[in-house]
């Protein structure tokens, strides 16, 4: 009997022993490790164009805007950081945004402009869900200012929001049914709760670039107002991890 007591504590222990602590600086995100860079720095407050500041539109929805990171890096649009997002690593889903939204096409943005520079710590904190401090200063200055007092703040929301998301693997959708459609079923497959009225698809010439969720004021899934995106028959295409070059 003490034999099989000693036994079974000794592979209890081997198994603990197994589970070593991933290095420091790495997180696990998806089921893939993202690397979070050592001299990573907050990016520069800017000052916004004249037109692009709506500080008085009320909040009527909110939407998490769910970004194809290789598409973004492949067309150097909504700000890739093409050092540690682009090159280092192979991040597939990652979060441009949490957007307060207006009741029509005018939507609040930079409401407390230029939005401060945001904290290193909160940077570092959160590079693996939006791995652009250029992309983490432009979404607190344009979007966060609008509803959060501070960047801590509307990031924690973010995170949150982010967090309990099921990220589908849009990967695994054969090439030759990757539709609009393929991509909006899939987000509500992995969330169940989720409206498909309520899975916006924004795309860039055929490329599929993020799926817009609707979100009530309160952060509850809803219908979006003002359409879906690209329909569902819209055959898209996928950018491949690993795509380092821009087409700037």
């Amino acid at each position: 009997m003490r034999r099989l007591i000693a036994s079974a504590f000794l592979t209890l222990l081997l198994a603990a022993c197994d589970r070593t602590p991933p290095p420091a600086g790495l997180v696990e995100v998806a089921g893939a490790t993202c690397t979070v860079p050592s001299d990573l720095r907050p990016a520069r407050p800017y000052a916004p164009p004249a037109d692009e500041v709506a500080a008085d539109v009320p909040i009527a929805f909110n939407m998490l805007a769910v970004s194809w990171s290789p598409q973004a890096c492949r067309s150097g649009k909504d700000y890739p950081d093409e050092r540690y997002q682009c090159a280092q690593n192979r991040f597939g889903l990652t979060l441009h945004g949490l957007w307060p939204n207006g009741s029509d096409n005018r939507h609040p943005r930079y409401c407390a402009a230029p939005g401060p520079a945001i904290p290193v710590e909160t940077v570092r904190k959160h590079f693996c869900m939006t791995p652009s401090p250029s992309l983490q200063q432009h979404e607190w200055a344009a979007h966060g200012t609008c509803g959060w007092d501070s960047p801590e703040a509307y990031f924690e929301q973010a995170a949150k929001m982010w967090d309990s998301l099921n990220k589908p693997d849009l990967e695994a959708i054969p090439a030759n049914r990757l539709t609009a459609g393929a991509v909006r079923d899939a987000f509500v497959a992995a969330n169940p709760g989720l409206p498909r009225d309520g899975v916006f698809i924004a795309t860039t010439d055929g490329w599929f670039r993020e799926a817009r969720l609707c979100y009530s004021k309160d952060y509850r899934p809803m219908r979006c107002p003002r359409g879906l995106g690209a329909p569902d028959r819209e055959r898209l295409k996928l950018t491949p991890r690993g795509e380092t070059q821009t087409a700037r």
